[in-house]
């Protein structure tokens, strides 16, 4: 991973109209500053998660950022285990903010979830097909009749689905498992499962502690970090949402220039070994990229949306066609200062 970023343009206006408080928020439109520091904010409450497969989430929530930048509103953290369980809270309104895989919020967002994604955090080789370290499957063509684990409406899930697509393996010609990545790693380990397609940082762990290997990487097979929010939050609490994409754009900044201790938060909050957090978090996450979602990561949902359709994770086409036109909110990321956090 390269130690330099590029970032969207600072929002001068944003940052003039920053007075004695530092905090951006305001009613008016996103990225307005407060105009006093005895101005409200537009609520009392924020419900963020924090996942393992988000690195800056940890970081925002180790530092204290949002709870600083936001006087008198309650913070609340909500952990995701993976995609899944992310949209799921999104859509039951138990968090606000929720970090998924592209592909998993395209996916929620075609079956009626009313999220947008406000920010990518990052751009992961997360998923790959794995194998445990006695198998002889060695590539693709040998998952022909086995079991496989992965977790439905997460990108492994849909790594997976590229994948046999590609080999020309119908679905019908494997047995897929639904467990959720903790529980796969385990079949996997256990010889439960023939093949895994994990998810970082617990594929990394098993590369390391149990001899298994991945038989098949294809980070174009990987959709972005996306950081969504639902359209309540947005369109009613603008002022909130601004501040947690500049708290994103600070944490990318601070994991760039301190990525042993990036490493180290994220070592420390997966209970994983300092080195498979490296691994992760090092080689397979790229940080440095433009955080304003667009045509780069709409180009690569449209690639995935046929397979929703194909696999009836989706009913039509068109409802992949309405999401990919709505999904895309840019108007925080394209506002984002780092510097005004803190």
């Amino acid at each position: 991973m390269k130690l330099t970023t590029t970032f969207s343009a600072v929002a001068l206006a944003a940052v003039s109209a920053v007075l004695l408080s530092g905090c951006v928020a305001g009613e008016g439109s996103a990225g307005e500053s407060k105009a006093s520091a005895t101005e409200e904010w537009s609520s009392d409450t924020l419900n963020i998660d924090f996942a393992t497969y988000n690195p800056l989430s940890l970081i925002v929530k180790e530092q204290g950022w949002l709870e600083e930048e936001l006087d008198g509103v309650t913070v609340t953290w909500l952990q995701s285990a993976g995609s899944n369980k992310a949209n799921e809270a999104l859509r039951a309104g138990a968090v606000d903010v929720g970090s998924t895989a592209g592909s998993a919020a395209l996916l929620a967002r075609s079956n009626g979830s009313p999220i947008q994604v406000i920010d990518i955090y990052s751009q992961p080789e997360w998923a790959a097909i794995a194998v445990a370290a006695n198998s002889d499957i060695t590539d693709v063509e040998g998952l022909r009749g086995k079991t496989i684990a992965a977790t439905k409406g997460t990108d492994p899930y849909f790594f997976l689905l590229q994948t046999l697509e590609e080999a020309g393996i119908g679905l019908d010609e494997v047995t897929v498992e639904n467990l959720q990545h903790a529980d796969g790693k385990a079949a996997l380990e256990s010889g439960a499962v023939d093949a895994w397609s994990g998810l970082d940082p617990l594929m990394a762990t098993s590369e390391l502690t149990a001899g298994t290997k991945l038989i098949y990487r294809n980070i174009d097979f990987n959709t972005y970090g996306f950081l969504n929010a639902t359209e309540d939050f947005i369109n009613n609490h603008a002022d909130i949402a601004q501040v947690v994409v500049n708290a994103y754009e600070k944490a990318r900044e601070w994991a760039i220039a301190n990525p042993e201790e990036a490493a180290a938060t994220l070592a420390e909050v997966a209970g994983i070994d300092i080195a498979v957090a490296k691994k992760v978090l090092l080689e397979r996450t790229v940080l440095d990229l433009d955080p304003t979602p667009g045509k780069t990561q709409r180009d690569v949902l449209e690639i995935v949306g046929p397979i929703f359709v194909e696999s009836r994770d989706v009913k039509t086409q068109a409802l992949i066609d309405d999401a990919l036109d709505t999904i895309i909110n840019d108007t925080f990321a394209k506002k984002a200062d780092a510097s005004a956090i803190g």
